[in-house]
């Protein structure tokens, strides 16, 4: 597989790029070389090499969840810089 120069125009058309004809011809050089590189991977022996995530064994450690009460409403307001109805009011981003 090798990129052309017309897959490194529709890559840079879709990130809104403007590229020279100079910066093309460059990132297909380059794009290609990488590529290039990364088929060396297929010549490994991977038969019988368990896939993996990580390469240490890793483990989330977490908290146990506990139910607790909530904070009233007039404690949570009180942090609230405009407060409406008993809900905090903010700026609105849509029109």
């Amino acid at each position: 597989m090798s990129i052309t120069l017309k897959d490194v125009e529709h890559v840079a058309n879709l990130a809104r790029l403007e590229l020279t004809e100079q910066e093309k011809e460059q990132f297909t050089g380059q794009l290609n070389a990488i590529l290039k590189y990364a088929e060396k991977l297929n010549s490994l022996d991977t038969d019988g090499v368990e896939p993996t995530s990580h390469v240490l064994p890793i483990t989330n450690v977490m908290r146990e969840d506990i139910t607790r009460e909530s904070l009233p409403i007039e404690k949570v307001l009180l942090n609230a810089p405009d407060e409406e109805d008993g809900q905090i009011k903010v700026p609105a981003v849509l029109e």
